[in-house]
């Protein structure tokens, strides 16, 4: 149980890095290969799809680290990073394409830095049950 939270940590750090590098290269790429647009990596599914894998991840990751390290701050961050991600779809480009990108990235960058603290405190740690 401890080792799949301590992977979980990684998985989500991975999918926000990934997230973040969907919203920054995916426009520069459709500039560059217009026929990319109509891949289904470059619409509102693929976020849809992000959230859906990040959301169980996360909740698990930061609920273990919390209950492990009792360090309530880093689920908050976390926490605040998902809500952006959720609003930035429930805005989706109504918001404009700015908002929903900025949402998008303030909320990647949050929830990585949430999981990557956690992640730092189980290094530092060496009789943390979290790994």
């Amino acid at each position: 149980m401890t080792t799949l939270q301590y992977s979980t940590d990684k998985a989500a750090i991975g999918l926000s890095i990934l997230c973040t590098a969907h919203c920054l290269l995916v426009p520069l790429l459709i500039l560059l290969v217009p026929s990319i647009a109509t891949l289904t990596i470059a619409g509102e599914q693929f976020h849809q799809w992000m959230v859906a894998a990040v959301l169980p991840t996360s909740i698990y990751a930061l609920a273990m680290g919390c209950k492990a390290h009792k360090q309530y701050r880093f689920a908050a961050m976390g926490v605040a990073g998902l809500a952006l991600l959720v609003i930035a779809i429930v805005l989706g480009e109504n918001a404009g394409e700015f908002v929903e990108k900025g949402l998008t990235l303030a909320g990647a960058a949050l929830l990585a830095l949430a999981h990557f603290q956690n992640y730092r405190r189980c290094q530092q740690h060496s009789n943390c049950n979290c790994h």
